[in-house]
């Protein structure tokens, strides 16, 4: 989860991310959350879906999401 927040940071201006930090309420959006992404599926090898990743809203969440990938791999 501190990995992801990290992640989450260097995308956002090398902000503090705490993990229930919410993704726009922090400044993200669209064009962010795409690259987060990408970078998700490259450091993880798990494909999150923009919707999965914009519902999911926080850092805690998407690692969350990540083991979910990774458990069904």
């Amino acid at each position: 989860m501190q990995e992801i927040s990290a992640v989450w940071g260097e995308y956002l201006n090398g902000r503090e991310v705490g993990p229930d930090d919410d993704f726009f309420a922090i400044g993200g959006n669209s064009l962010i959350g795409i690259k987060i992404i990408d970078r998700v599926t490259q450091d993880y090898g798990v494909e999150l879906s923009v919707r999965a990743f914009y519902l999911a809203q926080t850092p805690a969440r998407v690692a969350e999401l990540i083991e979910q990938g990774r458990a069904r791999s």
